[in-house]
């Protein structure tokens, strides 16, 4: 198991996540697995691979030529 780290939040997001937390029906046991699940769901999202900015072009070009933009 990883190392773990202390991270503040504010109170009124912490009451939230934990309504969330009661609501998930035994998804999640507490505010830290889910705060956990999704931090690391927005750092895979980001870490995804992006358009470099010649295939965005391209991509574009085939886009107005079927007449989208």
């Amino acid at each position: 198991m990883s190392e773990e780290v202390a991270i503040r939040i504010s109170r009124e997001l912490y009451n939230k996540i934990k309504n969330r937390v009661e609501l998930s029906q035994g998804e999640f046991k507490n505010v830290e697995e889910y705060v956990e699940f999704v931090l690391s769901e927005v750092v895979k999202e980001s870490d995804r691979e992006r358009y470099t900015p010649e295939e965005e072009e391209e991509i574009k070009e085939r886009l107005r030529r079927l007449g989208y933009l």
